[in-house]
């Protein structure tokens, strides 16, 4: 008989491929060594195989036991989604995706994955997408997110040679040389070189940053071995005066052994690469020294025109990637049709429109693409910090010296002891050979820490009218969470993770800069919202990027079982008794409209205050010289700050998550939500130890299942994985490993009937009967404390919305042209070109006269018409307010009042809605 197929959990979503069961020991004894059956059983599973699976087995080479286990699995799918009767191809792309997940799992892969697509005919974009729709283990996961990563940072960069190569090489150039070197040539001499490079350099293979920066030097090294008639200007001007006139071919050995010499002290070209590519040039430069240089010693032999052997370097890479079996990153000089991206995702890029005039001299904004938009943050956190220092300001200098212990010793000392740790770690994940890059980063990362110190007591000062800050600037682990946000802005801006979900794949990703500090999550949660609000010129993304650290925070790693928080509640607990010791769910809202200062959070517990007015000063702990004791003879217990807001923000977090799932699952039970929420609430209140170890969502989905059980209605676990899988921030990890015991993990619904049941049963119970208990308030939802004054504004009447132009300080003495993305420079015309002085004034001139007309109205108590609809059509007389056009109007005309008029009552609707929702708050 066919060895029996794993048995699944009551959970289809959490169930892991298993291998087939050994046999019990009496069996073994009865059967001897078991290799007769064994057989049998493997004859049975080879006869029902289909020809064309076990061909393709043979073509990877696939063994039995990877085989096995696939087909298998193939069968047990294919009887329950009836894809067997699918077209042969479809069956291929399935069969490889198994014998794919058989391999991993199994740690046996004899074949790489571009084989692999070769033979099932399938682009990486397709098998990675449909991988995702099927449940596999963790180590599955893992193996297709780092292949994932890497194929998206090869196709970016290809892409980017590939258009850099066009603007610098002639495609056919009017030279002698043109036969044996020209722009196809280099471009695979590139390709590959790079390849090599990155290989030999770095050990991550998603970091798009530091390849692009090997990148520019490649192109460096081909375009002064490359003759001048081959370039295109600016480098045909740089480059001559490294290799003058072109060379014959004969003597092209001793030509390249020259240029080589010069290789090392000539970096023209690379600060021509670098203005053209918005790269910081340090940055390159020491890449191109320690990194770049030495690999070029050991790159192999040199053919007769003065370029490297393509069958040398290409033998090369054959060996690194066999080694690997993953991507053959070769293929996207054919543009193989394996690695073609989806038409949707090509695209990453946003075209520049074109003129209405093709007459009219147009300035060429560049696509935005995956590299231009990490390189786009680079340089606005680099103009931020350009005016920065890395050494304290006067400023604070006199803020330390205000303080009764001066910190400044122990904060250069701290600055200095964590700056080798962190070139060290970051060394240690990045490559050796990139010590000196994370020195670099280092350093921006404190210059920003001692800005955002700045700028945090500045607005203690004004708010308290004191100078005397020696309790927070003498507190250390304020110091380490200041400089590990300060950090994680830095690596952040540098990786491509600030506009995605957090990826616990890479390996300088958050809460990678936790573990080089030696910080607790709790702990630097802390620091997150301040550290927001006292610098003011972080970019939207940025901002949402620290609020996803808080959010992974809330959720799981302020829970772990060495972290402060656990400690703090039950002190708080013990304190307070289990009815108050947490904050209510309805005053939430409240955590967001008080002003919570990182000597708030670091300096408490403080005490609760019986009056207002009576601890006006005594709860602004920055103070050292604040008075020992209250006026007061009887006090209320020490109560936290940081805990108390924690708890609001997990309330606000938790009931945003549930009703998400709630709206999803039980539209057509609406009363549920309430209840389940109560029992989620008072499972975070009163049960925190559940917490422990474990995963905000996971007893959020307990307590669905639980009520959804005890109310009778049909809702399987599966149904609720399923849906939770869809949900922005969800990872499989979540539902499929969750701690039963002390080092015991399993499936979510193993914890809840194990673990979750056990606990609450009594409680679960209790809204089955007909006095069920009473229900947890719903939490005011605010809007996040993160506000972004610059989010799109919606136009009335339409999906249509309009992002207002970020303004920035004058002082700043920065360029505007500089702060602005490809995007936000593009121009849009409607109906006519612009181009002369004589349109702008007349802009002026009726922006200024409708705003007169519409003051005048609103004076005279005439509320403007509604809006009816926006005309973007040349033909037609209606105005969008119905109002009739008037006679010696142009086109242009008509459409800037309705741009105007619009433009206006957006402003009056954004102030009612800030009204409205300022009113809603303070309720």
């Amino acid at each position: 008989m066919p060895p029996k197929t794993p048995r699944r959990a009551v959970s289809a979503a959490t169930v892991e491929p298993l291998a087939p069961p050994p046999l019990p020991p009496e069996e073994q004894s009865e059967r001897g060594s078991g290799s007769e059956d064994v057989s049998l059983a493997r004859i049975e599973i080879e006869e029902t195989e289909e020809p064309d699976f076990v061909a393709l087995c043979q073509k990877l080479k696939v063994p039995d036991n990877v085989r096995e286990r696939a087909w298998l699995t193939w069968q047990k799918v294919s009887s329950v989604d009836g894809v067997s009767e699918a077209s042969i191809q479809k069956k291929k792309e399935l069969w490889g995706i198994y014998i794919f997940i058989a391999a991993v799992d199994l740690d046996e892969m004899p074949f790489t994955f571009t084989e692999l697509q070769k033979n099932i005919e399938t682009s990486v974009y397709k098998f990675f997408f449909t991988l995702k729709e099927i449940d596999t283990s963790t180590k599955v996961d893992n193996a297709m997110s780092r292949l994932w990563k890497k194929y998206n940072v090869l196709y970016a960069l290809y892409s980017k040679l590939e258009r850099t190569c066009e603007l610098i090489y002639l495609t056919q150039p009017g030279s002698p040389m043109s036969s044996e070197i020209n722009s196809v040539l280099v471009l695979k001499l590139s390709w590959i070189t790079f390849l090599l490079a990155k290989g030999e350099v770095l050990q991550m293979e998603d970091d798009l940053v530091i390849s692009f920066q090997l990148m520019l030097c490649v192109l460096d090294y081909y375009i002064k071995l490359s003759p001048p008639a081959l370039l295109k200007e600016p480098y045909k001007t740089a480059v001559i005066p490294i290799n003058g006139s072109p060379r014959t071919p004969r003597r092209g050995q001793n030509r390249s052994a020259r240029v080589a010499k010069q290789l090392e002290n000539d970096t023209r070209i690379i600060e021509v690469l670098c203005v053209a590519h918005e790269c910081n040039i340090e940055e390159v430069k020491n890449v191109y020294f320690k990194n770049f240089i030495p690999f070029l010693n050991s790159l192999g032999t040199v053919a007769p025109n003065g370029l490297p052997e393509v069958e040398s370097l290409s033998k090369q890479y054959e060996e690194i990637y066999l080694k690997n079996k993953d991507i053959d990153a070769r293929l996207f000089l054919d543009h193989d049709k394996t690695l073609q991206a989806h038409a949707v995702d090509s695209s990453e890029m946003q075209r520049t429109p074109r003129k209405s005039n093709p007459n009219e001299e147009a300035t060429m904004i560049p696509p935005q693409t995956p590299v231009r938009t990490v390189m786009n943050t680079i340089q606005q956190l680099m103009m931020i910090l350009n005016s920065a220092n890395d050494q304290p300001s006067e400023t604070l200098i006199s803020y330390y010296n205000n303080c009764t212990v001066n910190p400044k010793e122990n904060i250069l000392k701290r600055v200095k002891e964590i700056g080798c740790i962190f070139k060290e770690r970051f060394a240690r994940a990045v490559g050796q050979g990139c010590a000196e890059i994370g020195s670099q980063r280092y350093k921006l990362g404190v210059r920003l820490y001692y800005r955002v110190m700045e700028s945090m007591l500045k607005s203690e000062e004004e708010r308290l009218s004191i100078q005397n800050f020696s309790k927070l600037l003498n507190d250390n682990i304020f110091h380490k969470s200041l400089l590990a946000c300060a950090l994680e802005v830095v690596m952040a801006t540098y990786s491509r993770s600030t506009s995605q979900h957090l990826d616990s794949g890479t390996d300088l990703s958050f809460p990678w800069i936790l573990n080089v500090l030696n910080l607790k999550a709790f702990d630097f949660y802390k620091v997150i919202e301040s550290f927001i609000k006292a610098e003011s010129n972080l970019t939207r993304e940025m901002i949402k990027h620290l609020e996803r650290c808080e959010h992974r925070i809330m959720e799981s790693l302020a829970w772990r079982s060495d972290s402060p928080l656990l400690d703090l509640i039950k002190q708080s607990k013990d304190r307070e008794g289990s009815a108050d010791h947490l904050e209510s769910t309805c005053n939430v809202s409240q955590a967001f409209q008080s002003i919570h200062t990182a000597a708030d959070m670091y300096l408490s517990p403080v005490r609760s205050p019986k009056r207002r007015g009576s601890t006006a000063r005594v709860n602004s702990t920055a103070n050292a010289e604040a008075p020992a004791a209250l006026p007061f003879q009887t006090q209320k217990p020490m109560k936290s700050t940081s805990l108390s807001l924690f708890y609001k923000k997990v309330y606000r977090l938790a009931y945003l998550r549930l009703n998400t799932l709630c709206v999803r699952l039980l539209s057509d039970h609406p009363e549920l939500e309430h209840i389940i929420w109560t029992l989620f609430q008072h499972t975070l209140q009163n049960e925190y130890e559940l917490m422990r170890d474990r995963h905000l969502d996971q007893i959020m989905m307990c307590s669905m299942y639980g009520i959804c059980k005890v109310k009778n209605i049909d809702l399987k676990f599966k149904i609720i994985v399923t849906a939770y899988k869809d949900l922005p921030h969800a990872v499989q990890e979540t539902f499929k490993r969750v701690l039963i015991r002390e080092e015991e993990y399993d499936s979510i619904i193993v914890f809840y009937n194990s673990v979750f049941m056990q606990r609450l049963k009594t409680n679960i119970l209790q809204y089955a009967s007909t006095r069920p208990p009473a229900l947890s308030p719903i939490p005011l939802i605010p809007r996040s404390p993160y506000k972004f004054s610059n989010s799109p504004l919606r136009i009335p009447g339409g999906n249509i919305y309009i992002s207002p132009l970020k303004s920035y300080k004058i002082s700043e003495g920065l360029p505007l042209s500089a702060k602005m993305t490809p995007r936000s420079r593009i121009l849009v015309s409607i109906g006519e070109s612009f181009g002369t002085s004589e349109k702008f004034q007349k802009i002026n001139q009726m922006v200024c006269n409708s705003e007169r007309v519409l003051k005048r109205s609103a004076e005279g108590s005439h509320p403007p018409k509604p809006l009816k609809k926006l005309r973007f059509d040349v033909e037609g007389t209606d105005e969008p307010d119905g109002s009739k056009q008037l006679a010696g109007e142009s086109k242009f005309q008509q459409k800037l009042a309705e741009m105007t008029s619009t433009r206006t009552r957006m402003q009056k609707q954004k102030t009612n809605d800030s009204t409205d929702t300022s009113n809603k708050e303070e309720k």
